[in-house]
């Protein structure tokens, strides 16, 4: 690896491991009490909520990016892109599981990695109400931060259908759609928590997660961190899933293989 890109991406690391505590004691100690609830949604009969929290975690992860990377491109969930002149973008997601949390739920994140040139490069999930983080770290493994204690991530190498833990998360999924990869929802036995799955591919927890209309965001700063723990990321269609859609992270290739094949019927 270059020297320079190197010293970079470590540079990058470090200030992507410190923004959890920037999250959870600079921002959320000062955003205690109400906040505003508005549906983003332009269609009928769909709830797709966004609060004032998340806006105003966003324009505070833009503001620090900024100040420290002022020529980074920023795309996050609520506001308008910033094109990069450098070739790294960061991508934010302030709030994943925006639901979770106006219900009081333990299990909402906050989202952040860095692209370069179209490649998820470093990625971080913070969860202030369960008091962790999972990141990429700068050498290609990557790790869950608890407590001050840190814990190499490594995927689970089950082989069989017999023995393995999968979550879904299908949403907007009708019935029939549902019927369609019935054999796949057979295997189902776990609650699907948004990027907590994902983490929990990585951590040897569970081996499968599907997701379906997952943005960029909600799965971008999610990649690197299930990659470099030995597991595998690609949409229904086994294309790269960098950019979101219909995404299915699995513990390993093998499993990844037979889940693929089951989930092909969505496409008769």
């Amino acid at each position: 690896m270059d020297i320079i890109y190197k010293k970079k991406k470590e540079l990058y690391f470090k200030f992507l491991n410190n923004l959890p505590q920037k999250i959870n004691s600079n921002f959320f100690k000062k955003f205690k009490g109400s906040y505003e609830i508005n549906n983003k949604s332009k269609k009928k009969n769909l709830f797709d909520p966004v609060t004032s929290i998340d806006k105003n975690l966003e324009l505070f992860l833009r503001r620090l990016i900024k100040k420290k990377f002022p020529n980074d491109g920023i795309r996050g969930e609520e506001f308008k892109e910033v094109k990069t002149k450098t070739g790294f973008t960061w991508i934010i997601d302030p709030i994943d599981g925006t639901r979770s949390f106006i219900i009081g739920g333990p299990t909402w994140s906050n989202l952040i990695s860095l692209d370069h040139n179209g490649t998820p490069l470093l990625g971080l999930a913070n969860f202030p109400v369960l008091n962790k983080y999972y990141i990429t770290g700068p050498n290609h493994k990557s790790y869950l931060v608890q407590k001050k204690n840190k814990k190499i991530l490594k995927s689970l190498n089950n082989k069989s259908f017999s023995k393995i833990k999968v979550a879904a998360g299908l949403y907007g999924f009708s019935l029939k759609k549902q019927m369609k990869v019935s054999k796949f929802i057979d295997l189902v036995e776990y609650p699907c928590c948004d990027a907590l799955s994902y983490c929990q591919v990585a951590e040897g927890k569970l081996d499968v997660v599907a997701q379906s209309s997952n943005k960029i965001w909600d799965i971008h700063p999610l990649i690197s961190i299930i990659e470099s723990a030995g597991g595998v990321v690609t949409t229904w269609k086994n294309k790269n899933a960098s950019k979101g859609g219909n995404i299915l992270a699995s513990a390993n290739k093998t499993i990844h293989n037979k889940i693929l094949k089951l989930l092909k019927s969505e496409f008769k």
